[in-house]
């Protein structure tokens, strides 16, 4: 396996996840159809999605959850906290394409520097 394939891989899925968000965010939360929509059918599953979402939004739950982890990340020691740096990168790219900027931003800047930071040298005599 090449050495570069799981940051290409990562890369890709982190590329997925804000096309993703962006089809949510202008196919569900923007789109004047869904008002109407919504209006004469309150009970449709979509609806209740974009409800949820809407309030989820508005209490910028997913900036605070991105941040949360980000600060985690930061100080998790080796595997873990890189792999939790990238869960929070995986939190944190939706929350600023989805209206939770002022959060998402700092936690956006501290996984990033969680992802990029060159391991602790290994202690102990070899």
């Amino acid at each position: 396996m090449p050495r570069r394939l799981p940051v290409i891989l990562l890369l890709l899925a982190l590329a997925l996840c804000v096309a993703a968000s962006y089809g949510l965010r202008f196919g569900l939360m923007e789109d004047g159809r869904w008002v109407g929509i919504c209006a004469d059918e309150p009970g449709n599953w979509a609806c209740g999605l974009r409800s949820q979402l809407g309030w989820a939004i508005h209490f910028g739950v997913f900036g605070k959850l991105a941040l949360g982890l980000s600060l985690l990340a930061f100080f998790v020691p080796r595997q873990a906290g890189w792999w939790l740096a990238v869960l929070a990168m995986a939190v944190t790219l939706p929350a600023l394409a989805l209206y939770n900027a002022n959060f998402a931003v700092f936690a956006v800047v501290l996984a990033g520097l969680r992802l990029v930071r060159a391991p602790a040298p290994r202690s102990g005599v070899s």
